[in-house]
């Protein structure tokens, strides 16, 4: 996702939507370990600062190759705006895409097998359905070290936690991607307003990250109601692999969704 790479990102330039239809990836062949230790120190491209970020790697119809680097640093150009931490195999982003056609949104994915899989999605469904799914895309990534290095202050109006790894053991509870200090980082890069959507199968889980943010001055719950009302909420529990499994199985999850407020409300 930085400048002059396109390894890391999943867009692909305009030459890849030029080679023709592609066809879906299968799966079976991007297998991976369910989760990844996100302590772990990975090797891959990481941004100095979001003015770094090359867009034109992830969404070419927006930011074509060679005007300006992607136009990263241009107030009037979009911005991703939708992030999906740990989006896994990317079903929540295809359904949002469609959704919100006009809104940049990126996937945050640690796992290199998975990341090539939703790149090599995303650029089957762009060739088979000209002018859609170009406002998606994902990079490989450490979201809990590196959310700062890609978005800039109040940047974002909705961050996803599907269906994240439990890390049961308490001695691993520091690896859980909600905390109270990684609120911090996403309150800094949500706008006031935004929303943040938390979801799981884990009950212990679940009750833990409401408690983060039921705790934190930045976030509070949005009532029930205007739960219902919102499109995006059917998504969480239906999109992903994850949440697919869940239903099948007849299983129960634990949803949080709140909103990023300013300290003047509190």
């Amino acid at each position: 996702m930085t400048r002059g790479d396109g390894t890391n990102g999943g867009g692909g330039g305009q030459q890849q939507q030029q080679q023709g239809a592609r066809k879906l990836p299968r799966k079976r062949f991007y297998r991976a370990r369910a989760h990844s230790n996100p302590l772990s120190d990975s090797h891959f491209p990481i941004p100095i600062s979001p003015d770094e970020v090359d867009l034109s790697q992830h969404y070419p119809r927006y930011f074509p190759a060679g005007e300006d680097e992607g136009r990263d640093g241009d107030a009037m150009a979009p911005r991703i705006r939708f992030a999906d931490v740990g989006c896994g195999f990317g079903g929540l982003l295809v359904g949002l895409s469609t959704l919100f056609p006009d809104t940049l949104m990126i996937g945050m994915e640690l796992r290199d097998k998975v990341t090539e899989y939703v790149k090599e999605r995303i650029l089957a469904l762009r060739a088979s359905n000209l002018g859609k799914y170009d406002n998606i895309s994902i990079v490989r990534t450490n979201s809990m070290k590196y959310i700062p290095n890609y978005f800039r202050k109040a940047q974002l109006s909705k961050m996803f936690f599907l269906f994240p790894d439990p890390h049961f053991k308490e001695k691993n509870h520091r690896r859980r991607v909600i905390s109270m200090t990684l609120l911090d980082e996403y309150a800094y890069v949500m706008e006031v307003g935004g929303i943040i959507y938390t979801i799981t199968d884990v009950e212990e889980l679940g009750e833990w990250m409401r408690s983060c943010l039921e705790k934190h001055p930045l976030f509070e719950a949005i009532p029930e109601e205007e739960i219902k009302e919102d499109p995006v909420v059917k998504l969480l529990s239906t999109a992903t692999e994850e949440g697919q499994k869940v239903a099948r199985n007849g299983g129960q999850t634990f949803q949080a969704i709140f909103r990023r407020i300013s300290l003047q409300e509190e």
